[in-house]
């Protein structure tokens, strides 16, 4: 097992996982109810399901030599999702801390001479297209702690929140990292026009995390949006776009409304998807992170390898 060092204190590349829920919802048939993926860690299929899919992720990362970062699958195990699926807090202890030791057991049986990162993975309290209700900072660290404390509990490298939609609610999270003394990732979405769901640019999202968190998080990044929606929003050689060590796009050009109502998979262009990749990685040079979200799956990640690598 090679020595592990987080993405933003190195220069290696990491691969991240693309469209876990879509590819089991989708390709593999599972019903998900709230769109959550932890119940299937219960079910035998769903656990074969699991290790089907971060297999061929090693397989990618060691064809490449990059490193992965190994989320785990806990983005809707947090209490208002679990009180829908009716689970409570006992329950959902034992969730995040199986998630944890589930990707640790990965990291063991298919990570050998990689370096592995485990991701402790938190989502958004509400949906993550529609922010109906914004927590304020003290709310969100406060209801966002009881599954970051599970996380670094059960011993994860880092923590990421994915899909958040606000700057209160990512704040909430940063502190809450901060308290238990663990690397915090805030990742946003980004509507079609490049804005937070709230209306905030990115670049003002960023700088208002980084200057009211109590520590700024490790780094930022862009998930469930396309290319198309914020490529143009980032001018060549800015200096917030530094501070980007990641993204998982969307293959669909879909808004958000329009997945909401979506009962095909819409999977895009994978190697037009790739190239798109390496230009972003030219307008952000700190990215050194790189999956996929909705629609994506390993086809995407291969044609992304090959893009970064060329």
């Amino acid at each position: 097992m090679t020595s592990r060092q987080l993405p933003h204190l190195s220069d290696q590349l990491f691969l991240t996982d693309a469209g876990f829920e879509t590819w089991l919802l989708f390709q593999k048939g599972f019903n998900m109810p709230c769109f959550a993926a932890y119940p299937l860690a219960q079910l035998e299929e769903g656990r074969a399901a699991f290790k089907e899919y971060f297999s061929d992720i090693f397989d990618l990362a060691r064809q490449n030599r990059v490193g992965v970062v190994l989320d785990t699958y806990t983005w809707r195990a947090n209490p208002n999702w679990g009180q829908e699926l009716g689970h409570d807090l006992d329950h959902l202890q034992q969730v995040n801390d199986q998630a944890v030791r589930d990707a640790k057991e990965l990291r063991r049986t298919l990570g050998d001479g990689l370096n592995v990162i485990v991701n402790g993975i938190i989502g958004p309290r509400g949906d993550g297209y529609d922010p109906k209700s914004v927590m304020t900072v003290q709310e969100a660290q406060a209801y966002h702690g009881f599954q970051a404390g599970i996380l670094a509990c059960s011993g994860v490298d880092m923590i990421s929140a994915l899909t958040l939609t606000n700057v209160p609610e990512a704040i909430g999270i940063a502190n809450a990292a901060a308290e238990l003394g663990v690397p915090c990732v805030i990742s946003f979405t980004l509507e079609t026009d490049g804005r937070l769901p709230t209306g905030e640019l990115i670049q003002d999202a960023i700088a208002l995390v980084d200057e009211k968190a109590t520590t700024k998080p490790a780094y930022f990044m862009i998930n469930c949006a396309h290319p198309d929606h914020f490529s143009t929003m980032i001018p060549e050689g800015a200096d917030w776009a530094q501070r980007i060590g990641g993204v998982r796009a969307n293959a669909s050009r879909m808004s958000h409304a329009e997945l909401d109502c979506c009962e095909t998979l819409d999977d895009g262009d994978p190697v037009e998807l790739g190239a798109q990749y390496a230009k972003l990685r030219q307008l952000m040079p700190s990215m050194r992170v790189f999956g996929g979200c909705c629609g994506t799956d390993h086809r995407h990640l291969e044609q992304i390898c090959a893009a970064l690598a060329s």
